[in-house]
């Protein structure tokens, strides 16, 4: 079936890409580096800020980067169920055709978009999203576009118990929200992986993560995207439940292999990589040694994934 650019999302087509979600192999790769985040990883590939002069060259060059990579052979459905994109990007395009309907169309691949607008100051040792203004506008473009669900970031310094009871539930309330708009919302309170008491922190937002999936209401799937345990399979728990249509990883600043070490521990738990998808790649490699290296890191993300 074909996507327009006005083509509201039909029940078939949410039906398909929800089972795909689900229980396809491979992994959802994390292609949405916003403002913050796009300085470094422009850096790693190789162009400098002196480069780009403000805003709009800085995004100019990182979606060259991200129409790179999905232009490329090794960046397909094969692997690939989902990719989480930039809100810039869902109004790009790639030979024509918006971002995300390129994706599924062309790759099978399902797209989602990152919604959050980046994270308060550290608070009871957490970091809580910041105000989303314009939120309804952004979900019925998400919608227009073509976008099957959302993501929003947290971030989790210590094992504050408070600090952490209010992270879970800002990521909950925002999920109601754009379940409204019957997007899925991915779920992403990150524990920073340099925490002194990590497994403290884990467990406790492992509890309160069971407290909100038990109250949720019929027809409400979520994915939880979360940083790789330190205890192997903490979360596989989780799983079991309806509502949750996945568990992805997070690769936190680990290196690829490292990451890739860490996922092959924890069943049921796939990952959802951004720097350590890109991981080597530069601007000036030639498109075979891009290919090469871009293939090598999706190959050993797919077995951590499916292992």
């Amino acid at each position: 079936m074909i996507l327009r650019r006005d083509t509201v999302m039909t029940a078939d087509i949410k039906e398909k890409m929800s089972r795909r979600i689900k229980s396809d192999d491979g992994f959802i790769a994390a292609l949405d580096q916003s403002g913050g985040s796009t300085p470094t990883t422009l850096r790693l590939y190789g162009v400098e800020a002196d480069q780009y002069a403000g805003e709009h060259e800085m995004f100019a060059k990182i979606h060259e980067m991200r129409v790179r990579i999905i232009r490329s052979s090794a960046f397909s459905g094969k692997s690939i169920i989902g990719a989480i994109l930039f809100e810039r990007t869902i109004s790009e395009e790639i030979d024509g055709q918006p971002v995300p309907i390129h994706l599924y169309q062309a790759l099978d691949i399902v797209p989602f978009l990152k919604v959050d607008r980046g994270l308060a100051e550290t608070r009871d040792d957490v970091q809580l999203m910041n105000d989303i203004p314009n939120l309804e506008e952004s979900l019925e473009r998400a919608v227009s576009a073509g976008i099957f669900g959302t993501k929003m970031r947290s971030v989790i310094h210590a094992a504050n118990l408070e600090g952490i009871k209010t992270v879970v539930s800002q990521q909950f309330e925002l999920a109601a929200s754009i379940r409204e708009f019957g997007l899925v919302p991915i779920i992403e309170p990150e524990i920073d992986i340099y925490a002194s008491d990590k497994p403290e922190a884990e467990q406790i937002l492992l509890d309160e993560l069971r407290v909100y999936i038990e109250t949720l209401g019929d027809s409400f799937p979520i994915i939880l995207k979360l940083t790789i345990p330190t205890v192997p399979d903490l979360y596989s728990c989780l799983a079991t439940s309806s509502h949750v249509l996945r568990i992805a990883a997070l690769s936190g600043g680990y290196s690829t292999k490292e990451a890739c070490r860490l996922l092959k521990q924890n069943r049921g738990m796939i990952a959802s990589f951004s720097r350590a998808l890109t991981e080597g790649l530069t601007k000036n490699m030639d498109d075979g040694k891009f290919n090469d290296v871009l293939r090598g890191n999706i190959d050993d993300i797919y077995n951590a994934s499916i292992e």
